[in-house]
């Protein structure tokens, strides 16, 4: 044979494609915890939706393309007024959610933030449920979108168990992707054959560079660009049902595929079987609306807020020990430039909490950030890293996000050194957590809407059974509203 040409065999599919099809076509979810958390997950995930709708620079990417556009089985956006196809209302929920980078966790080699599949799965559900009714078929059932919720963060999740994308400077939110494309498509009926497919072109799609996260280049494409990664894996399901053929070899094609050219030529890995794992151990951020790596940091930092807040000027060094992957993405100097920028950023973030005592969404405004004396304390800082907190962070059965904080002053005295090993959203807090979390979503409901429709959303949505069995279509006009307030 000529070696001038290709043997032009066609693969089977890749080994994690199918894992993932697999899993979803057949897994049958049975963990009372992972729903139960699920449901937490859930509430909290539209409350950080509902906060977002506050921001005009979230706001503005609302809507349908085109304005006065009416779809059939037009999707609800909580909180809004918006009926959209389900592409766009993917993306408009998936934004709210994501916007204010509050909504829960997973910190492994990986990052990301797995409730930001919920923006396809809740516009999918609900396209799904109205085209039902109409067609005289059952609607869905919200126990259907806290099991989807539960494979899209186990799909997430373990793939970012041991594969680093970061590293090889693409962004998280191809997880996102992946993980969405291959529940939206078993939630809109496909079969393991159409799910390995559509997860094959969600691979194949070119992927978000981490450009946006980073300094000196942090903007508000990382507040949108989870939307943009759910409401793409709509469009993939869709064209897949369609009759699309997919790519068995999207993966490890030699030079084409996904690991020779944008993985470094390292194979995609999946460590643990899936299940439950990922839903069962998530982190919430239910004390601040910063970047997870943060968290600990800046509840050390409200504790030492009373300590120090007479003696500002008499501060000489505020001496911050971390974690290596808090180093790696969020320790910066120089000029901050806009929300983005501060809300990635450990020393803002300390020096809001060692004045101000607490830190909310607003703190990262241009009206806050232009305190002088934020800078000034960000200038007194030192970062230092622990090798046990690095170490601790992967492990399985830690999982810490361990941060500790001492201030020393110019007349040689000290604080006590604060140390947080674990935020108060991680499972080893849960007890001590879920009432706070609780609180932070009717917080947020409050902004939405008036104190009856809270009540009535608050206690639906506390109370397990009657959430599971509530209908999507049910649950999305619970949500939604007559006229918007932005």
């Amino acid at each position: 044979m000529s070696s001038n040409v290709d043997l032009n065999v066609r693969p089977g599919y890749d080994s994690v494609i199918s894992e993932i099809a697999d899993y979803v076509s057949n897994y049958k979810i049975d963990s009372e915890l992972a729903l139960n958390t699920a449901r937490n997950c859930l509430i909290d995930t539209i409350g950080c939706g509902l906060l977002a709708l506050k921001f005009p620079a979230c706001t503005k990417m609302l809507g349908p393309v085109v304005d006065g556009t009416s779809v059939p089985y037009g999707v609800r956006v909580p909180g809004t007024n918006f009926k959209l196809d389900p592409i766009k209302g993917a993306f408009d929920i998936g934004c709210i959610i994501r916007w204010l980078d509050y909504n829960d966790t997973w910190l492994a080699a990986e990052w990301g933030h797995p409730s930001d599949n919920l923006g396809g799965i809740l516009a999918v559900a609900d396209f799904i449920s109205q085209k039902n009714i109409e067609e005289g078929k059952d609607s869905l059932t919200m126990k259907d979108v806290l099991e989807a919720m539960i494979m899209a963060h186990e799909i997430q999740g373990v793939l970012a168990l041991k594969n680093s994308f970061n590293k090889v400077g693409l962004d998280h939110v191809v997880l996102v992707k992946v993980a969405s494309t291959a529940v939206v498509t078993k939630l809109m009926g496909g079969t393991n054959e159409q799910i390995k497919d559509a997860i094959s072109q969600a691979w194949v799609d070119g992927q978000s560079l981490r450009t946006y996260r980073h300094a000196p280049n942090a903007g508000s494409r990382k507040s949108w660009a989870a939307g943009d990664a759910t409401s793409r894996a709509v469009r993939l399901a869709m064209i897949t049902l369609s009759g699309e053929m997919g790519y068995p070899g999207v993966l490890s094609a030699p030079v084409w595929g996904f690991e020779d050219v944008l993985f470094k030529g390292e194979q995609l890995s999946l460590p643990q079987a899936f299940g439950s794992y990922v839903m069962e151990n998530i982190l919430f951020k239910i004390s601040f609306p910063a970047e997870f790596h943060a968290q600990t940091a800046v509840e050390a930092a409200v504790e030492l807020h009373s300590k120090i807040k007479d003696r500002l000027d008499d501060i000489k060094t505020i001496e911050i020990t971390t974690h290596e992957s808090a180093i790696r993405i969020i320790s910066k100097v120089g000029e901050l430039n806009n929300p983005a920028d501060r809300d990635h950023c450990l020393q803002y973030m300390v020096a809001i909490g060692l004045l101000k005592g607490n830190l909310v969404a607003e703190d990262y405004e241009d009206d806050v950030a232009s305190d002088p004396r934020i800078d000034v304390l960000r200038e007194k800082m030192v970062i230092n890293e622990d090798k046990r907190y690095s170490k601790e962070y992967h492990e399985a059965d830690k999982r810490s996000i361990a941060n500790r904080i001492k201030i020393h002053f110019t007349d040689g005295s000290s604080t006590d050194e604060v140390e947080v090993e674990y935020p108060i959203g991680h499972k080893r807090r849960r007890e001590e957590g879920i009432p706070v979390l609780e609180q932070k979503f009717l917080k947020n409901l409050e902004i939405s809407y008036d104190s009856e429709k809270c009540k009535e959303i608050y206690t639906l949505c506390t109370n397990h059974e009657k959430l599971e069995s509530i209908s999507v279509i049910e649950f999305q006009e619970l949500f939604s509203k007559k006229d918007n307030n932005f």
